[in-house]
């Protein structure tokens, strides 16, 4: 009997994109991140996407110190890969953003391969009042928003993260940055296997039809052959939907509360732990699992927890 395929299933906590007045599980303290990444993990999510907020406002918070407070508890408790942003938020430097995958060293951070339009405005349409002033703002602001990531500042993040043994979730927005990603492989600067998660749905990138998905892939197949894993992103209602369309290409799959507040039409997910449970209802029904830690490590190339500043 053939064996099962496996896919990497990764878990997106809490983000930079939504605010807390869009949900009431949307976690923000170091607390509620801890345990939903750790419900994530035990519901089957092989790599954890850890970003932090300010407890008080759950304004993104990019410094040192915020996710000191939450990686230890994290990798104490579950044995999944932690993979820390350094895309922070779009409103934020790249000297912000890259800071703490610089200090704590993960196996993984996620590194974003251009520059591009991030609009968020749109969901001042379905919010109308919100807890904290900054939301609005927040959103109001993605109108004139670019969300900057230079060739130079790309090479910068690499040449900080990369000599500590962290690998890189190449997060391409559009056809374009898989190209750029090539542009560094060319050069010598990353070293494969690759993992390219490409990110549908999001106003000012790539849209969430299926031709989309489908050229995604195409692409980077000629990009880079066999050298990579790819995993995909849907943002919003198209999370499962893209999920769906994507493994059955061979894709892994990332959900979490970052991506989407969802968990079918009109039902807000109480977790993200939740939307992992649904994404493997899909892969079952697709004849695949999920693969464990150690499996995404083995695929990855990834250098072991115990290889971390944390």
């Amino acid at each position: 009997m053939a064996k099962a395929r496996k896919a990497i299933i990764t878990c997106a906590i809490t983000g930079a994109i939504h605010t807390p007045s869009m949900s009431p599980y949307l976690p923000v303290t170091p607390e509620q991140i801890i345990d939903e990444a750790v419900r994530a993990a035990d519901a089957g999510a092989a790599i954890l996407h850890i970003h932090a907020r300010d407890p008080a406002t759950g304004r993104p918070d990019q410094s040192v110190e915020a996710f000191g407070r939450i990686l230890p508890e994290v990798r104490k408790r579950c044995d999944a890969v932690v993979n820390i942003t350094t895309g922070g938020s779009p409103f934020m430097s790249v000297a912000e953003r890259v800071e703490p995958a610089r200090h704590f060293q993960p196996e993984l951070a996620s590194l974003n391969m251009g520059s591009f339009n991030f609009g968020l405005f749109p969901m001042l349409g379905r919010y109308k009042e919100f807890k904290h002033e900054w939301e609005r703002e927040h959103l109001e602001g993605s109108r004139n928003l670019v969300f900057r990531n230079s060739f130079s500042e790309i090479e910068e993040v690499i040449s900080l993260c990369a000599p500590g043994g962290t690998r890189f979730e190449f997060e391409c927005y559009d056809i374009g940055h898989l190209y750029n990603l090539a542009h560094f492989v060319e050069r010598g600067l990353v070293k494969p296997p690759f993992f390219v998660q490409s990110v549908f749905g999001l106003l000012g990138g790539i849209g969430a039809h299926y031709e989309d998905v489908v050229m995604m892939r195409r692409t980077a197949d000629r990009l880079f052959g066999t050298n990579y894993a790819w995993s995909v992103i849907g943002a919003g209602s198209s999370q499962m939907r893209v999920g769906t369309i994507a493994a059955a290409l061979g894709a892994n799959i990332r959900v979490g509360l970052e991506d989407s507040l969802w968990a079918g039409p009109g039902r807000l997910a109480t977790s993200s732990a939740e939307q992992v449970k649904n994404v493997r209802l899909i892969l079952d029904g697709l004849g695949m699992e999920a693969a464990t830690p150690e499996e995404a490590r083995a695929v990855l190339g990834l250098k072991g927890g115990s290889a971390v500043n944390f």
